[in-house]
């Protein structure tokens, strides 16, 4: 039985769907049952987003890295305008 890891380029992938992620639920199932292991490269933000959509991230070895939301400050006041003309009725 061998084992290594295989590089799969994922950077054609424009339009990714579920079509696609099948497809590489299925390359990793085979990969495992032959003792290697399928890691995904240039993978672009969409298609990761939809591998964690679903909720493949684990089965498919993708570690999703996100920015962490900006937060407002309790109370604080985010940016200072002046006040539109009030309608004319």
């Amino acid at each position: 039985m061998a084992s290594g890891k295989v590089t799969l380029n994922c950077a054609r992938i424009v339009e990714p769907d579920l079509a696609v992620i099948d497809q590489l639920a299925r390359i990793q199932l085979e990969a495992r049952r032959r003792g290697c292991m399928v890691c995904l490269e240039d993978a672009r933000s969409d298609l990761l987003d939809l591998i964690c959509f679903a909720g493949l991230e684990g089965a498919l070895c993708v570690e999703v890295q996100r920015q962490p939301e900006q937060r407002e400050q309790p109370g604080g006041v985010e940016e200072e305008s002046e006040l539109d003309d009030p309608p004319v009725l």
